[in-house]
């Protein structure tokens, strides 16, 4: 014994070896210990888990199709809820599809379960204390002051009038140059994500960065800048979202290298745009209709430490809101118009609901009023099912303030992670019964032909509880006005022959924080005066 520890004395890297060995050891045993617990039958299954490494492997394997691989487990369980093990125990959690379980988490027990750490650690520098990434009371405060500018008619005006004019003079005029060349093939997920940011900008900042004109998209400018930089943040914050070890994007991020580098840069052109905006709108005192001006000339019931830091604040609730606005409503038309692309019988219900109600002549294009709108019944339906099986935020997280048990007996720890996932609940038969992975807009009808909403916990998409989302109206209201102008004016026929279903069973999605369409949604448009000439 005296001999063995002259040897670790006298040697330092035997004794730092041991250092590092005898933690490690017991994180495998401790590792070990703990899953072969887990086998129990009357604990939450936690399938595909092994020792040391959890569920990474799986994970590895599945990443390519990682939302259907959280069904197929999540169906297989008895009540829709599994356990997380990640890679050395470093973290634990919970993943349902149990609508039971999602009320508990966003309704009756809303105080337990919060964005917490997991959010902002990957979200501090885009979107700082806004609304999306902080919890009571700085939450509470800008909830206040959204939810009573969401319920004004003015807001809802100025965004209606919005829409209909990005729809007039940008997207309909894209789309008609588009369809002009002979069998010219278009990426419609990219112009629709273009629509979507001008239109969400336009209503937060009361500036159009112009991406869908065709002669700005390759131009340098502050606008095409700002809209480059989000896209690189949202898509370096969904990878860090992802990441099976979070340590080592934590770690690019300390010697600022890679992709982390990339992220710091983006963060300073989009922190420097919205700061010069706020700066220029303190000075023309105007007090116009966007969300900026809205916050800025409200009475904010809390004090600043100075004229920055009330910048600071705008900017980071602004920003909040252009990362809900952005692609999340693009993402859902994209997938509308893919499922309707090969369900041509729902398409065709869908354009006679458009001939019914658009009896008053119109100029070319016509844009459906908001009375009008609230007639397509079916059109509602159709996006309602749309997002259904696809929803544009297919997972979502909290932590666990406490120790909980769900409604189904899954005991939950402290400082534990909850997903539930709106992409597997649609596709649960135990909810939405044996057809569910079938695009059938007639289920969300009555008798009368008449829209029924769901249950907002079989339906996610929009969040329920406290935090349901403020602008699921005007969501909507974009979307239906978008459908019903493009599909009045042409026939939209995917490349690909959209969603049969062989491709539903597998459908062609990206790895991200939302639920984008991999390759884009090559379409060709067909103008519908051409075919009734023919």
């Amino acid at each position: 014994m005296l001999e063995l520890n002259s040897s670790i004395s006298s040697n330092p890297l035997l004794s730092l070896s041991l250092c590092f060995f005898i933690p490690v050891l017991f994180i495998i045993i401790f590792s070990f210990l703990s899953n072969k617990s887990q086998s129990s039958p009357s604990k939450t299954p936690c399938p595909q888990s092994y020792p040391i490494i959890g569920n990474l492997v799986g994970l590895l394997r599945n990443r390519h199709r990682l939302h259907d691989w959280v069904t197929d487990m999540l169906s297989q369980t008895p009540s829709s809820t599994f356990q997380v093990r990640n890679f050395l125990d470093l973290s634990h959690g919970v993943c349902t599809a149990n609508p039971a379980n999602v009320d508990h988490f966003l309704h009756s027990n809303f105080q337990n379960y919060i964005k917490g750490s997991r959010f902002h650690d990957v979200l501090s520098e885009l979107l700082g204390d806004g609304i999306f990434n902080v919890d009571a009371p700085l939450w509470t405060l800008q909830r206040k002051i959204a939810s009573h500018e969401f319920k004004t008619n003015s807001l809802k005006h100025f965004i209606s009038d919005t829409v209909a004019s990005e729809i007039s003079t940008r997207l309909i005029p894209f789309l008609s140059a588009a369809s002009d060349g002979d069998n010219r093939v278009v990426d419609l997920q990219d112009v629709l994500q273009r629509f979507g940011f001008d239109n969400i900008c336009h209503v937060a900042f009361g500036v159009n960065p112009a991406c869908l004109v065709s002669d700005n998209m390759h131009q340098n400018t502050p606008s095409s800048d700002f809209a480059k930089a989000f896209d690189d943040a949202v898509e370096i914050s969904s990878s860090r979202f992802l990441s099976p070890l979070p340590l080592l994007w934590k770690l690019k991020r300390f010697l600022n290298i890679g992709s982390e580098k990339r992220y710091k840069e983006a963060i300073e052109v989009i922190s420097r745009y919205a700061m010069d905006i706020i700066r220029s709108k303190e000075q023309d005192q105007e007090g116009d209709q966007d969300l900026l001006s809205r916050f800025m000339f409200s009475s904010l019931s809390m004090e600043f430490q100075d004229e920055e830091h009330k910048r600071k604040f705008l900017r980071d609730i602004v920003i909040s809101f252009i990362l809900a606005g952005r692609d999340t409503t693009s993402t859902a038309l994209t997938w509308f118009f893919w499922l309707i692309s090969g369900h041509p019988r729902c398409a065709s219900l869908i354009h006679a609901e458009l001939s019914a109600v658009a009896l008053a002549p119109a100029k070319e294009p016509r844009i459906f009023s908001y009375d009008e709108l609230k007639k397509l019944h079916y059109l509602h339906a159709a996006l309602s099912e749309t997002m259904r099986l696809f929803p544009p935020l297919p997972i979502n997280s909290r932590l666990t303030v406490d120790d909980d048990v769900l409604p189904d007996g899954t005991r939950v720890g402290k400082g534990w992670f909850a997903d539930y996932s709106a992409y597997a609940m649609g596709r649960m038969e135990r909810v939405w019964g044996e057809d569910c992975r079938e695009f059938r807009p007639e289920r969300w009808l009555d008798d009368d032909g008449a829209f029924q909403p769901s249950d907002q916990n079989r339906f996610p998409v929009f969040h329920c509880g406290p935090r349901i989302c403020l602008g699921k109206e005007m969501a909507y209201l974009q979307m239906k006005s978008v459908a019903a102008a493009v599909m009045n004016e042409f026939d939209v026929v995917a490349v690909d022959g959209g969603a049969t279903a062989e491709k539903m069973m597998n459908p062609p999605y990206t790895l991200a924080l939302l639920l984008k369409m991999r390759g884009g949604l090559p379409v060709k448009l067909i103008r519908r005066r051409q075919l009734h000439m023919c």
